[in-house]
């Protein structure tokens, strides 16, 4: 899928173009563009009041860890490494898993779900931080704004107009933080002349210094990260805008920020005597007076656009973690009639009801910062892990793999070392909430695969004579003209012996046709096709879908195309069975049979197990009914129950000790 449309834009990925850059430059940096709202200020207050080094080797050194974070983290491992490693255009944690997912690693699964979980934390704490950061611009006119108020007003309208797309004002994104960029990089120009010594952060030495010589160097490291942390939606980013777009405007970027961080560092050592100096954010201060408000309003709008662009990151995760079995189906709409603008109601409100939990509890940018790097980082390690296999898939060099595993898992297990002695100051509601979701994903995939250990496949040609004479026997009242069942039967000549039992043994079901639906996950995101197999000419089709993980999984819709190629073909008539409903060309009836609530006996069951599927049956609470997921409407589902198995629980047959008849 080379086109894609964004915010209105129409352009192809793979192509470097003017459209392509300008999109990427609303969507992709974001989140890496609104840290100079807040990476500065976690710098200046990491600093120890006791410590021996000099402000002005400290500011130098805390910026070469900044360039030199965004040069080897963002540039090198993602820019240039991570965004080779595309599944067919579409890039992210879990399409990086579903690349290395066959390489029999049993546990790569369980890398995928914490990075997945972690990323979905940071889309929580994002916008909560973005947006609070951007109003406390407003305490510089007025000490007693109502920052937490108007931080949550301003969520609630971000996660509000979800629901109708944002396809209209999608259009503004890359021209507002164009002018945001270049006003990054202005700002920090105008005060370079206050200190040109301040160039020579882009030596590495002052970073190793600062990292040696500082006391507090575990400290200022998780405030340095905090630069970086936009890198791992860069990489999610990819199948928006193509590599080629990120990379040219990643450049542009880059020199923006390095600038604006070193104007924020020469202001520092100019002010940093003078009274109320700590009281003031260095991103505000280099901004003229008059230019504050204003700064304000652009700071915000940025941060809507970063809060949009994880929002909109998070839907994404959720919808490829449905189709990899990682989460419940859920109910995806379209809004703006757009592939890339998915909008999902219950994760919505959830988004929602966990941001304005988080910004009630710290109340002030600064207490969210460790929760947000942490969250981050433990995202980047599993990167890490994930890209080292990818690397071994393509038979790179053993040497450079090992060179990047060490590399890149030092940087990240320091910045992880940096993050989590913050753990009480704010890191752990990263964990509640990654661990929370964590759980879920491993208690659905391994709940699932629970599940179908005790489902019992059965030949359906065993079942086909019987099926042949219940459609001649008029004494069986006819249940539908087309039946249909979902399977999940891998091999094509079996059928879960809960759809037999639902057929043959529950209410026998006689009817024209028989469909089983079948669904098999591709690789590719975009496969969009199907195959038909005719078991019982005339009788039963097996249909299997054959989706990418970037397609939804709306099989009513699919199988309703699928209905008019057999009518069109002649398989199946295009009229009703009942003849005075044909005169009159009506279509032929349709039923779903959903097999939804299967039992399992719990003596089959180890603890292990019950406590997973204990996990698992709340989970699916949370994810829709699946004939909604299906895009099924509710007029013909019939949802029904069924053993999951009928293997023989007890060893020993019950011995019969009498049996008495009493004569009327």
């Amino acid at each position: 899928m080379a086109e894609v449309t964004e915010g209105g834009h129409h352009f192809d990925i793979k192509k470097l173009s003017f459209i392509g850059v300008l999109v990427s430059l609303g969507i992709v940096f974001g989140d890496i563009g609104t840290s100079p709202l807040y990476v500065m200020k976690a710098i200046v207050n990491a600093r120890q009041s006791g410590s021996n080094m000099p402000f002005n080797e400290y500011i130098e050194g805390a910026l070469s860890c900044i360039i030199w974070t965004l040069t080897l983290q963002t540039t090198i491992k993602y820019v240039i490494i991570a965004l080779r490693a595309d599944n067919k255009g579409e890039g992210g944690i879990l399409a990086l898993f579903s690349l290395v997912k066959n390489l029999k690693k049993g546990w790569l699964y369980l890398i995928a779900i914490v990075g997945a979980a972690a990323l979905i934390a940071d889309g929580v704490i994002t916008p909560s931080l973005t947006v609070m950061s951007a109003i406390e611009g407003l305490e510089i006119y007025n000490p007693h704004t109502p920052v937490v108020p108007i931080t949550i007003g301003i969520l609630i309208v971000i996660f509000v107009v979800q629901q109708f797309g944002t396809s209209f004002i999608g259009k503004f994104f890359g021209p507002i933080m164009v002018v945001w960029f270049l006003v990054l990089g202005g700002l920090g120009v105008s005060h370079l002349s206050e200190n040109f010594e301040i160039l020579r952060s882009f030596n590495p030495y002052y970073a190793y210094k600062l990292i040696v010589n500082s006391p507090s160097a575990i400290v200022i490291l998780g405030a340095v990260f905090l630069c970086t942390t936009g890198a791992e939606a860069l990489y999610s980013d990819l199948g928006h805008c193509g590599a080629k777009n990120i990379r040219v405007s990643w450049g542009f970027v880059k020199i923006m920020l390095i600038l604006n961080y070193l104007g924020q560092g020469a202001w520092l050592l100019t002010n940093y005597q003078n009274p109320g100096f700590s009281a003031v954010n260095p991103f505000f201060g280099i901004m003229p007076p008059w230019a504050v408000l204003p700064g304000v309003i652009l700071a915000t709008a940025a941060a809507i656009i970063a809060s949009q662009a994880l929002i909109t990151g998070s839907f994404t995760i959720f919808s490829e973690a449905m189709s990899l079995n990682l989460w419940p189906n859920q109910k995806i709409d379209y809004p703006s009639g757009v592939k890339g603008q998915m909008y999902i109601p219950r994760i919505n409100w959830g988004l929602l009801l966990f941001c304005i939990i988080v910004v009630l509890h710290f109340r002030e940018s600064g207490k969210m910062e460790a929760a947000y790097g942490l969250s981050i980082t433990v995202t980047m390690l599993m990167t890490t892990v994930l890209l080292v296999f990818w690397l071994l898939k393509h038979r790179i060099n053993k040497l450079l793999i090992l060179v990047f595993a060490f590399v890149y898992l030092a940087i990240e297990l320091g910045f992880f070392s940096a993050n989590i002695i913050k753990f009480m100051e704010g890191g752990w509601i990263t964990v509640v909430l990654a661990g929370s979701i964590g759980i879920c994903m491993y208690a659905w995939y391994n709940g699932r695969s629970i599940k179908t250990q005790f489902i019992q496949f059965v030949k359906l040609e065993n079942y086909t004579p019987i099926i042949k004479d219940m459609k001649l026997d008029e004494t069986i009242p006819k249940y539908a003209t087309n039946l249909a069942y979902l399977s999940r039967a891998k091999r094509s000549d079996e059928v879960e012996s809960k759809i037999i039992y639902s057929i043959i043994k529950k209410q026998p079901k006689r009817a024209d046709h028989y469909f089983i639906l079948t669904i098999t996950n591709q690789e590719d995101p975009f496969t969009f096709k199907y195959t038909v197999d005719e078991i019982l000419p005339g009788t039963i089709y097996k249909i299997n879908f054959l989706l990418g993980f970037k397609v939804d999984r709306r099989i009513n819709d699919y199988f309703s195309m699928v209905l008019k190629d057999l009518m069109a073909d002649g398989t199946i008539p295009s009229r009703s069975s009942h003849p005075s409903l044909r005169s009159y060309n009506i279509p032929p009836d349709l039923k779903y049979v959903i097999i939804d609530n299967s039992y399992i006996n719990d003596i089959l069951l180890t603890v292990k197990q019950k406590i997973t599927l204990n996990i698992y049956n709340f989970v699916k609470y949370i994810g829709s009914d699946d004939f909604k997921a299906w895009g099924v409407t509710s007029h013909n589902v019939v949802v029904e129950s069924a053993p999951i198995t009928e293997l023989t629980v007890y060893d020993h047959k019950i011995e019969q000790a009498g049996f008495l008849r009493h004569n009327s």
